[in-house]
């Protein structure tokens, strides 16, 4: 069974992610921020995708797309959607020369979201 991670300091954004995504039948985990979510990447834990809020505290979406591309965190090549409510050009920008996979903003729109998880997987 694959595995999904929602990174997000909001439980109701987590919430409504896990329901969205419920149809790929996937274990779902959540970390409540980025150093969180790293450190689970650090003592093993594999997911197939990573969900990612950007504005966050103690670690950011932007430092943790750092960790995982400079591969000081997990696996390197792993696909990250980032879901943020940074919707400017710049921010969009940032996150993707980062090393994200694709950019979907908040408020989430379940098919933009599905359609984005469903091409990192290459289903």
């Amino acid at each position: 069974m694959k595995k999904c991670i929602i990174v997000d300091d909001v439980p109701l954004n987590i919430v409504l992610a896990q329901k969205m995504l419920s149809s790929f039948k996937m274990e779902m985990s959540k970390a409540k921020n980025g150093q969180e979510a790293c450190d689970m990447l650090r003592n093993g834990y594999e997911p197939d995708i990573m969900i990612l809020d950007l504005m966050m505290p103690i670690m950011d979406g932007f430092q943790v797309l750092e960790e995982i591309r400079s591969g000081k965190a997990g696996n390197k090549d792993l696909p990250i959607i980032v879901l943020s409510a940074l919707n400017r050009e710049e921010d969009i920008n940032r996150a993707m020369s980062l090393g994200a996979n694709d950019f979907v903003t908040k408020p989430i729109i379940m098919n933009r979201l599905v359609n984005a998880v469903k091409t990192a997987l290459g289903e």
